[in-house]
């Protein structure tokens, strides 16, 4: 197993575990313990700086987690679409990849299917059903 599958594996691990409730309850318990030990240190900066460093920690990870995650399931919701966009009959295979696309291409695209959009919310309310492909 190379190094990225190792982390991979790893990242996805940790975030299904950190997602699930009772680690929730738990951060939850150590927050509570730490308010509950503020009378007992004289809310002491010590006593502050304990969970500052403890939760700021934690955020640092998660934000590594989060992100490993999230780009694994963009990636993946990505190629779905490709496929559904390859298969389906009249589907522009243009749009395929088109998160690859600099602003300015997507941008060209937006507006395309922005007037499309448009052009079909007026026939709606002149009857007409939009069901078709508009090209054809």
């Amino acid at each position: 197993m190379d190094k990225s599958s190792w982390y991979a594996q790893f990242a996805k691990a940790a975030a299904r575990f950190c997602g699930r409730p009772p680690v929730f309850a738990i951060a939850i318990g150590v927050i509570a313990l730490w308010i509950v030990t503020g009378p007992l240190f004289h809310y002491s900066d010590t006593w502050q700086l304990v969970i500052n460093t403890g939760t700021t920690i934690v955020t640092f990870l998660m934000v590594f987690l989060i992100q490993n995650t999230q780009n694994r399931d963009t990636q993946a919701i990505q190629i779905k679409l490709d496929e559904l966009i390859r298969v389906t009959q009249g589907a522009h295979n243009a749009l395929l990849d088109l998160e690859e696309l600099d602003d300015r291409k997507l941008e060209l695209f937006r507006r395309k299917y922005q007037a499309l959009a448009s052009d079909a919310r007026s026939k709606l309310v002149l009857g007409t059903l939009d069901t078709d492909t508009p090209e054809a």
